[in-house]
């Protein structure tokens, strides 16, 4: 068992890494590209990988997962998701692992040229200066530089006396002003801006032209039509913007307030169409006009769309006499309310049954002062007769009409009467259950019948449909599922509108809904082994009523024990010596007028799953050429929870394949916790990856099993006891072309060499003399030029840990064999490539000019202090007889020994081919349990 460790690696194309103090990383990249971060990470269990993201104070959590993938990759990244990224892995064991890496964002976008001018006054007659400054800004990261152009003309601070650049203070180069003092004939030209971030990723400069005339003016704008455009629903409203004849020509757009423009609507230009206008639709809508010169000019209009709603009304006793009734010889007043738009096309008028009202002594109709009460009329009846009694019509409209006008009818009468409010009996207290639908009522008399309004009494919360208070015509409140945390008290009061405007009437109505017990542990899976004892116990949290409870264990379908609460909130069942008749599903019911709330508990032999070690030193290794072994190492999770383990069954396929080849494997004795275990996998195919999967196997039967991918990766891990390459196989041993040279090497062999290849240069066969044998070599003809270079780069190699009692790295030698063959040779040049927190590249090895037609050994031996790669460089020299080749490539822990002599005879013609015996896939496993 090993607490996690973690570091970050980039493997994506980064324009610069930066190494800056305290050892914070720096990783460049150009908007567009793709960021890919790779976490590599130790420990055992294997640890789980979080990516997580700051910016600021935000923060993103974009991956949160729990299965191995180790690399976060963004595609096409953006400005905003630079920031710095947390790589955190976890697996139980001490603290997690952290690192971090900072992601800068580099972008520059088109820069923009604002143009504003001063025009001074008269001084004593003597001058009239007009001044106007060029201001250039752009966005970008890193910080831009500007520089300036009239026509082809570069302009620099102090090269014209009429021209001054300047960076205004506290803007931290965020832009330059071109200032034009006291404007000359010579300054109406084309200037340019040109901005730069100094060709950083690749990043080329941008630049605008603006054209300074004497007719450059800040824009002006005209709207025709009415303001405001009053119009009905249905409609099609047409607002026009004219721009005024200015240079250079501004561009005209449309806003609408705090909102955007309507979906249906169209643009085109100045002119802005809103077919088929509703209500939505209203609001201000102002037109803009933009050149860059001066400030944007921006004009504004209203759109009104008609409408009427919400007609109410409330009646209003004598209010010199308190009594909430109606009575002949006092005044009652009837008040009418409508919404309106607009309000000032709104009109009244008053019917009495049926016929029109006017306003007399006794009958006065009157408006309400809109600030008071909008949209509101009144009749007032003084000295109430009983020739009063009668239904009064209330008529809204508007002026302009098209829109439906409202009338609300309202009755006067000896049985006009205020509201009262009641609770039928038997609905409050009202109980039901969780899940149920549920009527609560208040019983509403009096004429007219007001509307009810519903609200929480016993705090401040929003009803079941979301809103403070819930309207109701019929006095009835319908809650649909109803569920516990809806249990409280619930207030019914009347409204003022569409009855008496007086005192609210009021009751309170009491919900209590029961809910069936929620218990813990909701589920749990137990592991045992035959004839151990353990407990179960299953606890209330929660319930409505919570007594009286009943309680009931069963496994399966057969009852074990059943009871009833007193005053405990937990039931406990105690399995004696359990046999294999008692493995199976467990459950405990707790039980109560609601319903029941279930604990179950899965009582299992099933062994855990191993866990597999992957930070095993050496994994892989190879000592033929077309196959590999590898080391497969895993501890068992908990290995005391159940019963001894026997054997595992090990099963492996190759990725893409259905057929799983399995094989049993014995154990002896127990196993301890922590335990490393170990097989080697042999006769594995080289470059396939395949599929393992582990199982154990205990007396109650198999139990979980662990998969994991073995990948063939030629060679990351450099304690290999060879690693040897004769470029026989198309993959190459995982060798790769530089993408940044001007060619690339190419494999080759005799036997298919083209009919028209050049003469006198480049190798008849390969190193053994095998005409059918393979190699790599660089063709020097047209259209290659003389110092064109092709790089061949190796697999990377990790190297040996460092001996814990001594600072010495470890030794490798490094040979190859070459053919320089050709009165055009150039040079062939070996680098080492380490591959630490920056990539450093020395030379190691060179040669240049003829060497003969044959191929000689190159040996040297190399120091890496980190990853490595080597790279072996091939530079065309002056002409076509210049095919450089390379074969066997070789790498070997420990010095090199004696170099062998140099020169070898020519490949004879008739070498026999080499023949590659087909491999079968074969697993020789062996238990190394230490």
């Amino acid at each position: 068992m090993a607490s996690p460790t973690v570091r970050i690696v980039h493997s994506g194309h980064a324009c610069n890494i930066e190494e800056e103090r305290y050892t914070e990383r720096v990783y460049t990249i150009r908007e567009g590209e793709t960021l890919e971060l790779t976490c590599l990470v130790t420990g055992h269990p294997r640890p789980q990988i979080r990516w997580t993201k700051t910016a600021g104070s935000a923060s993103d959590r974009f991956q949160d997962s729990s299965v191995f993938n180790e690399t976060l990759r963004i595609t096409n990244i953006q400005r905003h998701q630079g920031g710095r990224y947390y790589c955190k892995a976890e697996n139980g064991l001490g603290s997690p692992a952290i690192k971090s890496i900072r992601v800068d964002v580099y972008y520059l976008d088109d820069p923009i040229v604002t143009v504003h001018q001063s025009i001074g006054e008269a001084k004593e007659q003597f001058y009239y200066e007009r001044t106007v400054f060029l201001r250039c800004v752009a966005n970008s990261n890193p910080p831009v530089r500007y520089s300036w152009r009239r026509g082809r003309e570069v302009l620099s601070q102090g090269s014209d006396k009429g021209v001054e650049i300047y960076e205004p203070f506290f803007t931290q180069g965020e832009t330059k002003i071109l200032k034009l003092k006291n404007l000359r004939p010579q300054d109406y030209a084309n200037y340019s801006c040109i901005a730069s971030v100094r060709n950083v990723c690749g990043i080329p400069d941008k630049n605008i032209l603006f054209r300074l005339t004497n007719k450059t003016a800040s824009p002006t704008i005209k709207l025709l039509g009415d303001d405001p455009v009053v119009v009905n629903p249905g409609q099609t409203v047409t607002l026009v913007c004219i721009a005024s004849d200015r240079e250079p020509t501004p561009t005209l757009t449309w806003v609408r307030n705090t909102e955007t423009l309507p979906e249906k609507s169209v643009l085109n230009g100045g002119t802005l169409t809103l077919p088929a206008v509703t209500s939505e639709d209203a609001g201000v809508y102002s037109c803009v006009a933009n050149n860059n010169v001066g400030n944007p000019a921006k004009k504004s209009t209203t759109v009104v769309v008609r409408a009427l709603k919400k007609g109410r009304f409330w009646i209003t006793p004598d209010p010199y006499h308190n009594d909430d009734n109606i009575q002949i010889g006092r005044e009652v007043k009837i008040s009418c309310q409508v919404e309106a738009t607009p309000p000032e096309e709104l009109m009244f008028s008053w019917l009495k049954n049926g016929r029109a009202l006017r306003s007399s002594e006794r009958m006065v109709i009157t408006q309400t002062d809109p600030d008071v009460s909008p949209g509101t009329t009144n009749l007032d009846i003084i000295d109430l007769k009983f020739t009063d009694f009668g239904t009064y019509t209330c008529m809204a409209s508007l002026k302009g009409g098209g829109i439906p006008e409202i009338s609300i009818d309202v009755n006067i009468s000896s049985t006009t009467v205020p509201p009262n409010l009641t609770v039928p009996r038997g609905k409050s207290p009202l109980v039901t259950q969780e899940g149920d639908t549920v009527e609560l009522q208040c019983l509403v008399s009096g004429k007219p019948k007001p509307i009810i309004l519903w609200s929480r009494a016993d705090k401040e919360a929003p009803m079941p449909d979301g809103n403070m208070q819930t309207e109701s015509y019929d006095g009835i409140l319908r809650i649909v599922n109803v569920s516990r945390e809806m249990t409280g008290s619930y207030r019914c009061q009347t409204s003022q509108y569409n009855g008496f405007n007086v005192k609210p009437r009021e009751a309170i109505v009491e919900l209590i809904v029961q809910y069936p017990p929620t218990v813990e542990p909701v589920f749990t899976e137990i592991r045992q082994g035959l004839a151990r004892t353990f407990p179960m116990s299953c606890r209330v949290l929660r319930a409505h009523p919570s007594r009286v409870l009943k309680y009931e264990w069963r496994l399966g379908s057969r009852l074990l024990n059943a009871g009833q609460f007193d005053s405990q909130d937990e039931t406990e069942y105690s399995v004696r010596s359990l046999s294999r008749e008692g493995y199976g599903e467990y459950s405990c019911d707790i039980i109560n007028e609601a319903g029941a709330g279930r604990c179950s508990f899965l009582v299992t032999g099933k062994a855990y799953p191993p866990e597999f070690y992957y930070d095993t030193y050496s994994p892989l290794w190879q000592n033929r050429p077309r196959v590999y072994a590898f080391k497969l190492q895993w501890t068992q999770m908990n290995p005391n929870a159940v019963d001894r383990i026997m054997a595992y069954r090990l099963g492996i396929r190759q990725t893409g394949q259905q057929r799983w080849w399995e094989q049993e494997i014995p154990i002896e004795g127990m196993i301890q916790k922590g335990e490393l275990i170990t097989y080697n996998l042999t006769e594995l195919i080289k470059p396939e990856a395949y599929e393992v999967r582990l199982t154990p196997i205990t007396r109650f039967g198999e139990g979980d099993s662990t998969i994991r991918i073995v990948k063939y990766s030629a060679p990351i891990n450099p304690h290999l006891r060879e690693f040897h390459c004769s470029f026989e196989e198309e993959p190459i041993c995982m060798f790769t072309q530089e993408k940044s040279d001007d060619f690339d090497w190419t494999r080759h062999s005799a036997a298919t060499r083209d009919t028209k290849y050049t003469p006198n240069t480049g190798p008849s066969s390969d190193r053994s003399g095998s005409k059918q044998g393979f190699y790599m070599y660089i063709e020097t003809s047209r259209p290659r030029m003389e110092g064109d270079k092709a790089r061949l780069l190796s697999p990377t190699f990790n190297i040996a840990p460092k001996n814990p009692y001594g600072t010495t790295n470890s030794a490798y030698c490094f040979s190859f064999y070459y053919h320089m063959y050709g009165k055009h040779i150039g040079t062939l040049n070996a680098y080492l490539r380490l591959k630490a927190q920056t990539m450093t590249e020395s030379p190691i090895w060179t040669l240049s000019g003829n060497q003969g037609d044959r191929w000689k050994q190159a040996k040297v031996n190399i120091h890496p202090t980190a990853a490595f790669q080597m790279v072996l460089e091939g530079v065309r020299g002056p002409g076509i007889e210049g095919d450089i080749a390379i074969d066997d490539v070789t790498i070997e822990e420990g010095e090199c020994g004696d170099p062998p002599p140099n020169l070898r005879s020519s490949a004879p013609s008739n070498a026999p081919p080499i023949c590659h015996l087909c491999v079968t896939l074969l697993l020789a496993l062996f238990v190394n349990r230490r």
